[in-house]
């Protein structure tokens, strides 16, 4: 397929390219990274919820699971248990920070490649845990895991990309996540009916399989035309973008990589730089879309989906079962997101799924405030159950194609080269922050906060739309290094961009100055 594109943003180029089998294989298997993170979004959430798993670690929640007239909001109420979840992204939030330099320094495919071998040692001692401490430490590694390839894989994918099929290949990285997502539902389903604690175990290990693939992954990748000139090898840099971009009229997307190393060299302390005025557009929106994308409340629906599901009467094997749907609908949903982003836009999915999103939490909360109210006893019968599946499901549709792929995808393109790892181990960060947050008081606030829990996330999900239509421009069909024009000519955000930063003519400043 060959062609250019067409911006909506005056004074960024076009360029030559083709799609080529290289650029989409790459792609493909560069998106492994997420089935690390997506494999365990979906595994933890349903061994929570197996009664040898608790009988093993966690006596005292299952003695409250079986009692029969426990209060519904609190069953699961435990901060140990919520830390065997939590600690994962605590420890993903330490090491994206260390995985900045080492992604800057020996380029993206090697942090990727560190990234599974950690979660694959996790993954042992997770299958293999005796006690807590052993939980504990294989979560920990696992985190090491995530931390690095969420940090480097989106930015390998924005950078292979050519630049108006950028969102479709980014949303890879999610399909990925999904993907792992629904791989491990559908085997906690069955783990879950093997008596003793093989299944639990058969669970946990299993997490070694996407850790080698993206081991694998990382050993025959190429790395980025970006990535390569950062660190000096130019000629390579230079053959490698006519590899993926299938023509040798690359001269001057690869003049801009010129340009933007050269910068970017300049640049001796990223993070202290990207607290400089002219990177404040970036810096805020690397904060706050993951910031916001953990308070959508989706990690509730992830995380512990078959508790909740079990909290709301579904059985054990009914909740695994209704999890396991709404992973399948994520994950279709989710290529709504990358056969429509490079089309329609990024602010138009945020849009109109933030909507989707508001309108089917609300909904969720008032049926669930009806039938157990604040006391958290009642019964809930089935037409009633599924209608809050259905429900859910909604919900998860709106998020999987706007906030779902999007969170990553912006996030990944709109930093310059000088402060791209800086930006992007930014957005782990913070994104990991909240995660834990959510993750380890979910079970608390629900307890405490009840129905009301999802009205809570719903006034977010209200502000953060708000944010979105008001202060994030349309970067779609923009080439990465470009990007800059886009900040420089949006309401707010421009008055932080110099008029350098986007290559203003001499005649440009001093008719603007008129």
């Amino acid at each position: 397929m060959a062609g250019g594109f067409v911006s909506q943003t005056p004074g960024v180029r076009n360029y030559n390219y083709k799609l080529t089998p290289k650029v989409f294989v790459t792609c493909f298997i560069g998106a492994f990274g997420g089935l690390i993170f997506g494999y365990d979004l979906g595994i933890s959430g349903g061994v929570t919820q197996m009664e040898p798993f608790l009988e093993e670690f966690f006596p005292d929640v299952h003695r409250k699971m079986k009692s029969a007239h426990q209060n519904e909001y609190c069953r699961f109420d435990s901060q140990l248990l919520t830390l065997f979840t939590s600690s994962l992204y605590l420890a993903a939030l330490v090491s994206s920070l260390f995985a900045s330099t080492i992604t800057r320094v020996f380029g993206r495919k090697w942090s990727m490649f560190l990234g599974g071998f950690t979660f694959f040692i996790g993954s042992a001692f997770n299958g293999f845990a005796q006690n807590i401490a052993m939980l504990l430490i294989g979560r920990i590694l696992l985190g090491f895991g995530v931390g690095f390839a969420n940090q480097s894989v989106p930015v390998y994918l924005s950078e292979m990309a050519p630049p108006n099929l950028r969102g479709a290949f980014n949303n890879g990285f999610q399909v990925a996540i999904i993907f792992g997502i629904v791989v491990a539902t559908i085997i906690n389903y069955f783990t879950a009916q093997l008596k003793g604690n093989i299944g639990w175990r058969i669970s946990l290990g299993l997490a070694c399989v996407p850790a080698m693939m993206i081991m694998i992954g990382a050993l025959i990748l190429p790395d980025t035309p970006n990535s390569l000139i950062e660190r000096g090898f130019t000629d390579k840099a230079k053959q490698m973008l006519q590899s993926i971009r299938g023509t040798n009229e690359v001269d001057e997307e690869f003049q801009d990589l010129i340009d933007a190393s050269e910068e970017s060299k300049q640049v001796k302390h990223p993070w202290k730089n990207i607290l400089l005025p002219r990177y404040r557009p970036q810096l805020i929106i690397t904060c706050f879309i993951p910031f916001f994308q953990q308070l959508t409340g989706i990690n509730v629906i992830t995380f512990y989906a078959p508790v909740l599901f079990q909290t709301l009467g579904f059985g054990s094997k009914a909740s695994l079962l209704s999890a396991m749907v709404t992973g399948i609908i994520e994950l279709l949903c989710t290529f709504v997101s990358v056969f429509t982003v490079d089309r329609f836009g990024r602010r138009v999915l945020f849009l109109q799924g933030g909507i989707q999103m508001l309108i089917s939490q609300i909904a969720i909360g008032v049926m669930i405030g009806v039938k157990f109210g604040t006391v958290g006893t009642g019964d809930i019968g089935k037409t009633d159950a599924n209608l809050i599946v259905a429900l859910i499901c909604i919900y998860v549709a709106g998020f999987a194609w706007s906030w779902g792929t999007l969170g990553w995808l912006v996030a990944s393109e709109i930093a310059p080269l000088e402060i791209r790892s800086a930006a992007q181990a930014t957005n782990v960060a913070v994104n990991m922050f909240f995660t834990f947050l959510v993750a380890q008081l979910f079970l608390t606030m629900l307890c405490h906060m009840k129905f009301g829990l999802f009205f809570f996330f719903a006034v977010f999900v209200f502000i953060m739309t708000i944010f979105i239509y008001l202060m994030l421009p349309e970067t779609k069909n923009v080439p990465i290094e470009e990007m800059n024009r886009v900040w420089k000519a949006h309401w707010f955000w421009g008055r932080f961009i110099p008029d350098e930063a986007v290559g203003v003519s001499a005649a440009e400043m001093q008719q603007k100055s008129v």
